[in-house]
């Protein structure tokens, strides 16, 4: 698929302020580059089971299953809400995408190559952002209803693959430690960077 706008995806545990920095770009960038909000799971039939029966049900399926549920609601996703935003030059900003079904179900033992070739046809995003914030302090953070991967083991665990990804060159890292409004100043440094590149 050739691409007119451009695909932004902001990646971090929970509670690391992800959602937050993921809407004040889009915002950000709303009058200059028509960008969008979207996250996942999505808002389709898929998502909305993901959110109802996976994310906070009272009995979890295998992780394999689960990895199978994100990467058919991915794959919704980008066709029913990226890919026509991205035809219409937008910049889209994604709350979560690929990296998070590699840092989550990659944790709870599934192979990141077996994820990996699951999500073959993802849509690559132009540029993945890590806010990276210290386990410890996300789980200070988390006030909601304990979700399946709220724990100090998992969330290491899970920030390791994050980093493994960082390591790799797919993910930029933003130090999500900072106060917020430090931490949007580098993501917005980041993506005009990014953005530089392009014109």
């Amino acid at each position: 698929m050739t691409r007119k706008g451009a695909f932004i995806v902001i990646e971090g545990l929970d509670g690391s302020g992800k959602t937050t920095q993921a809407k004040l770009l889009a915002a950000k960038l709303k009058k200059s580059h028509g960008a969008v909000y979207t996250a996942e799971p999505s808002r389709g039939k898929i998502g909305k089971f993901i959110r109802n029966h996976i994310l906070y049900g009272e009995e979890r399926p295998p992780t394999s299953v689960e990895a199978l549920l994100f990467a058919a609601d991915r794959i919704d996703h980008v066709q029913t809400e990226v890919a026509p935003a991205l035809e219409r030059g937008q910049l889209v900003v994604s709350d979560r995408y690929l990296y998070s079904s590699l840092a989550y179900q990659g944790s709870a033992g599934l192979g990141l190559q077996w994820i990996e070739a699951l999500n073959q046809h993802a849509l690559k995003p132009d540029l993945a952002l890590f806010i990276d914030v210290d386990p410890e302090t996300v789980l200070g953070r988390l006030r909601r209803k304990k979700s399946v991967m709220e724990t100090l083991e998992t969330q290491r665990s899970v920030r390791q693959v994050y980093l493994h990804y960082v390591a790799k060159g797919d993910l930029t890292r933003i130090d999500g430690n900072k106060p917020k409004k430090a931490v949007a100043e580098q993501v917005l440094s980041a993506v005009t960077a990014f953005l530089g590149t392009r014109s």
